[in-house]
């Protein structure tokens, strides 16, 4: 080593003779090397690396640049970013190297220069290891398809069945509303198509080819609500992941944001949401940098907002940036005319055996359903159908099987012995008494109302409008 590091009319390097020290403990491990300044001019060069590079054994290459030497080289960004490349291929002429770079720095830790390995003069030797990371890259390729595809919209607005002069009305609404770009609130009661149409508005929107991207306020806890929407920064809590996670207004930058049941938002988040819809920035939990997102807003509720901002549970100015666009989706007992298209269509997704071609409902059968008031709207429709098919020993669903499939109603069985229909009317009438005397006991105050009976505020709004209750 000693003839390779007393070169003539090589340049001083402060840190060579630290460097070339290391190279005797690794110069099985390597096929050549060398060593440039603060400003990447080259200070010395291994005779092996000379042999690899076919220089003349009298070309002076001390003091000339290092891309002189070698033109694809890196050093230089080694010795300006201070930061190593452990692994590369570097070409040379028709040939490949297997390099590594790593910076060299003084007693005060500035980057004075850089030195560089040739591990291997033949890539083949890293044939596994590329054939792993080409099949680490296709999996990530296909990966982040399905995530996107996942983000897209699933539905378009002729996924909401209906020929009603009602549902042709909704749908001309939903269509000028999708050529605008101001937030728009969905309301509805449970079952009617909230999310659906929210899909449609985006797959219809100048906004179709971002993500969209949905939240159910009711299903994330309050504790959590804050990094679901912002994001969580490094290490910003004890047990955090060490990655930075990206929260829900910055996975659909570019795209949409759908609030479902957005009455159920905690009024504390609600403020925090009410500035980023009024600044357009988001601060991650435990950051203090500020970023710019572009996300527009489809809000969906089953609940009376109005009513909410009178209990001071939902604050009016938040309800004023999110309703600039509303939609009221009407229940199915508003469309009943409705209900053969949505037999048809519901039927097409019903589970059938392998030998059976299609379901076939009866007349009888869909008068039978338009004579149901259907509080749980199109979703309690495919329940029943779905349960009238698996009753079905053929492929005809009739009367009889939707008569059975339907929940029960009121009245008495034969015999004036109570049924299950009588049962049920007696569960009712149970629940709106227990949710008169919970509203009486809160004083009239429905959130308190709603944790006094141990359930959610949309469970309790529905409840109210399921018994007729306006409190």
């Amino acid at each position: 080593m000693v003839s390779e590091s007393s070169s003539i009319g090589r340049p001083e390097h402060p840190n060579i003779e630290q460097a070339l020290s290391s190279f005797s403990l690794l110069r099985d491990y390597f096929q050549g090397a060398l060593i440039v300044d603060h400003e990447s001019r080259i200070t010395w060069i291994d005779p092996r690396y000379r042999k690899l590079l076919g220089m003349p054994a009298d070309f002076a290459c001390y003091g000339l640049p290092v891309e002189q030497v070698i033109p694809h080289s890196l050093m230089r960004r080694v010795v300006e970013t201070g930061r190593p490349i452990l692994v590369d291929i570097m070409e040379f002429d028709e040939r490949q190297f297997v390099v590594c770079r790593i910076p060299l720095k003084d007693d005060n830790g500035a980057v004075d220069g850089a030195v560089g390995f040739v591990f291997y003069d033949r890539v083949d030797f890293l044939a596994p290891m590329l054939e792993k990371f080409e099949l680490l890259h296709k999996q990530l390729d296909r990966a982040q398809a399905a995530l996107t595809r996942e983000r897209a919209a699933k539905y378009s607005l002729s996924s909401f069945v209906g020929t009603s002069e009602v549902v042709g009305q909704l749908k001309a609404q939903v269509r000028r509303f999708a050529l605008r770009d101001g937030a728009a609130l969905l309301s509805g009661e449970t079952g009617t198509g909230k999310e659906l149409l929210a899909h449609a508005i985006h797959q219809q929107s100048d906004r179709a080819d971002g993500p969209f991207v949905a939240v159910n306020m009711a299903a994330v806890p309050e504790a959590l609500l804050e990094a679901e929407f912002f994001g969580v920064a490094p290490g910003a809590f004890t047990g955090a992941d060490r990655k930075a996670r990206k929260g829900k207004f910055e996975l659909a930058h570019g795209g949409t944001l759908f609030l479902d049941e957005i009455g159920d938002m905690p009024i504390g988040i609600q403020a925090k949401l009410l500035r980023v819809l009024q600044e357009g920035e988001i601060e991650a939990l435990g950051s203090n940098a500020v970023k710019k997102v572009d996300v527009r807003i489809i809000a969906a509720t089953s609940q009376d907002l109005v009513a909410r901002i009178e209990d001071k549970s939902f604050r009016a100015d938040l309800y004023y940036r999110i309703a600039v666009l509303t939609i009221a989706i009407p229940p199915l007992r508003k469309r009943l005319e409705d209900i053969p298209v949505l037999c048809d269509a519901l039927l097409e997704k019903t589970p059938r055996a392998s030998d059976q071609r299609g379901w076939v409902i009866e007349p009888a059968a869909v008068q039978l359903l338009q004579q149901h008031d259907w509080p749980g709207n199109v979703r309690e429709l495919a329940n029943v159908l779905e349960r009238a098919a698996a009753m079905a020993p053929r492929d005809i669903i009739g009367a009889d099987l939707i008569r059975l499939a339907l929940p029960a109603r009121g009245g008495t069985a034969p015999g004036g012995i109570g049924g299950p229909a009588d049962l049920a009317s007696r569960l009712a009438e149970a629940e709106r008494r227990a949710i008169l005397d919970a509203l009486d006991a809160s004083g009239g105050q429905k959130l308190l109302a709603a944790q006094r009976l141990g359930i959610s505020r949309s469970q309790f709004y529905e409840k109210l409008r399921r018994h007729d209750i306006t409190a």
